[in-house]
């Protein structure tokens, strides 16, 4: 949360629209005058926000706006807006691993369909190259539950109320969660799921997509983002 006298909103330097910071992302300029992506909100310097979309971004870069926001000569490489995408999205599969860790997540068909027909699933993850038989499967296992819960994440599809998350292939999600194979997952309820759907809301969103927020274990809703910690007071 942001601190004491911190504001939670900040001006976009390309669309001259304010925005809760949840929704921008902020850059500075590293010691050699490049534009950095500074999505933890930590690095020193005056900071540049920017609404969080990929659009954005690229249009800043085209129209050569980081220079003015900056008042400063800016160096752009022109691989920032994919940077940005990599970054949501390693920072996305991190906090997948984090959950694991907490116990939940679980992999594998058997598993899974097992928390299916338990209803403890929060949300349902196939790898973006899993065969379609499997995945049918999985879809009639949650027609059967009715103890599952209304969720939904950015374009993933949402069957019975739950997400149904195809957002990264299979070897993204054997590194995130260090198993071999990773093919189907289940998120289980908690706050590390949690955290992970708020930082999927975060690359959906960059990506374009409308998203609705993940709620919170204590039952409020909560924009991804929002539990960072903002150092910067003087930026635009």
């Amino acid at each position: 949360m942001p601190r004491r006298n911190e504001p939670t909103e900040r001006l976009c330097a390309v669309t001259r629209e304010t925005r809760p910071i949840a929704e921008l992302v902020r850059f500075v300029l590293d010691p050699e005058g490049r534009v950095a992506p500074d999505l933890k909100r930590r690095l020193p310097g005056r900071g540049v926000w920017m609404t969080a979309t990929r659009a954005t971004v690229e249009t800043a870069i085209r129209r050569k706006l980081f220079g003015k926001a900056f008042e400063a000569t800016a160096i752009v490489d022109p691989g920032l807006a994919d940077l940005i995408d990599r970054l949501l999205t390693e920072a996305a599969l991190g906090t997948l691993g984090m959950a694991l860790k907490a116990g939940q997540v679980v992999t594998g068909f058997a598993k899974v369909e097992a928390a299916i027909a338990a209803g403890t699933i929060t949300g349902l993850i196939h790898a973006r190259e899993a065969a379609e038989d499997g995945v049918a499967k999985l879809a009639a296992a949650m027609r059967r539950s009715r103890r599952l819960t209304s969720r939904q994440i950015g374009r993933n599809e949402e069957k019975n109320g739950i997400p149904v998350i195809r957002s990264f292939d299979g070897a993204q999600l054997d590194l995130a969660l260090g198993r071999s194979n990773v093919i189907h997952a289940a998120l289980l309820a908690g706050r590390a799921s949690e955290s992970f759907g708020e930082r999927l809301v975060a690359l959906e969103r960059y990506r374009g997509v409308q998203a609705l927020p993940m709620p919170r274990t204590d039952g409020h809703s909560m924009e991804a983002g929002t539990d960072a910690d903002p150092q910067d007071t003087t930026g635009s």
